[in-house]
């Protein structure tokens, strides 16, 4: 017998209930699988797109309909099966492809992975949840077989024995997985395949922005999980979120922060401050006027939350504004497809380079997702942008010695995207007070001050920066906890046993 036949697995009748330990099925429900998965009646729905024109001026009788499914199937599943003694078997012979019925439909996953994903106690360590073995160590010959059982953790589940398994595992190894388990594996492969990501962002300008934005309290935030997931909800969908009565400590922003998981240390220290000093190190410690910009682009993977804690405001001005960069993009591209693609292209250059410190780091304003069919920029999956004029770094490529238009292309396309990120109707302005503290997405949401009088007051902020692992790993925990399914790679996968 070929190893290359596939093993058939058919669920669509099964009615059992958990009853402890898991069993195998009884020789007639196993009978009972085979006939009903050949011998189905017709759904109403299967009707709706009859029509004389295209089917003919008689609508086919349900025993006509049910010769042709039978004739059907076996074409349907000729890449499923290959040999007729193996139809319908729960225990058929080992393959290295195994098709499992889900939902009424033939699902087929490779061995390889259904063996990998075994998490048995000699395969995962109960407690660290780590693999114990490699999925190098998987034989490439390897085939299974599969049976159906009811879990009494899991409820109904596939378990399959192998042939040829890993070194130092006996026969008497068997992996189990979930049907449930099994469904959100094949919807999340195809969720990937498809390139359709799941999105909350929600692009705003100034009215919706004034309209929609967030002020949580500080003791709510820091107690109650319930609104520390509304809190990450919404800085992932507007990233943009306040937080009043936060108390007057130099430790505050370390709680805040500390609430979603561990702080970014940078060069500038755990947390920082931002307050006037002579000869600056950095523009944001002036009273002088500070753009639009991101913070850090000069490294490899800048901070993804900042927040700022107002311990003083006492001076004249020093207006805080934001801008949503996500939403300007794509205000350019229904503007100038030209412009768009090339802040997708062109490689803008950042870098601090000081006495003690040296960083530099080149990447395009307007960073996509790299899926296939994401690779023309027209395709609007933003995934980060970047942006800081104040800590660009002379260009390094395509800077015209060759003849060549680059540079000019992005400076036409820099100014264009510029106008729309400092439009007055995109712009969220707000002057922060003692006691508040702003959480944005730095890797989305662009900042900005206005000048202050340092001669006339106190101004000063306490900050810190949260890493976009940290954040998401929060989020998924929430999400996971009060929604029952979490989002990876723009695809939502719901929790399973």
């Amino acid at each position: 017998m070929s190893s290359n036949f596939t093993t058939k697995l058919s669920l669509r009748s099964l009615r059992l209930q958990a009853t402890g330990a898991c069993r195998p099925l009884t020789a007639a429900q196993r009978r009972r699988f085979f006939f009903n998965s050949f011998s189905r009646s017709p759904k109403p729905a299967e009707h709706a797109d009859w029509s004389p024109a295209t089917h003919g001026p008689f609508r086919p009788t349900k025993a006509q309909e049910q010769l042709q499914e039978q004739l059907r199937q076996p074409q349907e599943q000729e890449h499923l099966v290959h040999d007729a003694s193996n139809i319908g078997q729960l225990d058929g012979h080992p393959a290295k492809s195994i098709a499992i019925s889900i939902d009424g439909d033939p699902k087929v996953f490779d061995a390889v992975f259904l063996r990998d994903s075994c998490t048995c106690p000699r395969c995962m360590d109960p407690d660290s949840k780590n693999k114990l073995f490699q999925t190098c160590d998987i034989p490439e010959d390897l085939e299974g077989s599969c049976k159906t059982v009811v879990d009494e953790e899991k409820g109904l589940s596939v378990e399959l024995e192998w042939k040829t398994d890993v070194k130092g595992y006996g026969p008497d190894h068997r992996t189990r997985h979930s049907v449930d388990w099994l469904r959100r594996a094949f919807n999340t492969e195809v969720g990937i395949r498809s390139s359709v990501r799941h999105d909350d962002r929600v692009f705003w300008d100034k009215n919706k922005i004034e309209k929609n934005n967030k002020w949580l309290d500080y003791d709510a935030y820091m107690s109650q999980d319930e609104t520390l997931f509304d809190a990450l909800t919404h800085l992932n969908r507007y990233g943009l979120l306040f937080i009043r009565n936060v108390p007057e400590s130099e430790e505050s922003v370390v709680s805040l922060a500390s609430r979603i998981g561990t702080l970014k240390d940078t060069f500038y220290g755990r947390t920082w401050d931002v307050r006037s000093k002579p000869k600056a190190e950095n523009i944001a410690y002036t009273p002088d006027y500070l753009g639009l910009h991101m913070d850090l682009l000069y490294t490899s993977n800048p901070p993804h939350l900042q927040f700022l804690h107002s311990l003083r405001s006492r001076t004249p001005g020093g207006e805080s504004f934001f801008s949503d960069s996500f939403a300007a993009a794509h205000q350019l591209q229904r503007q100038s497809p030209s412009h768009f693609r090339t802040l997708c292209t062109f490689p803008v250059t950042y870098h601090y380079h000081h006495p003690n410190f040296h960083y530099h780091f080149t990447r395009p304003v307007i960073d996509l997702f790299p899926y296939p069919k994401y690779s023309e920029p027209t395709n609007l999956a933003i995934r980060r942008i970047n942006w800081s004029p104040p800590f660009q770094a002379p260009f390094e490529a395509r800077i015209g010695s060759s003849n060549s238009t680059a540079l000019r292309s992005f400076v036409a396309a820099s100014h264009a995207y510029e106008k729309l990120l400092s439009a007055e109707e995109n712009l969220h302005e707000y002057r922060l007070n003692e006691g508040e503290c702003v959480i944005f997405d730095n890797r989305r949401v662009l900042h900005a001050r206005r000048a202050f009088d340092a001669t006339k007051g106190e101004r000063w902020l306490k900050g810190a920066y949260v890493d976009d692992d940290v954040f998401f790993s929060k989020l998924r925990v929430l999400q996971e906890k009060f929604e029952g399914s979490w989002v990876a790679d723009g695809v939502v996968r719901h929790a399973v046993r």
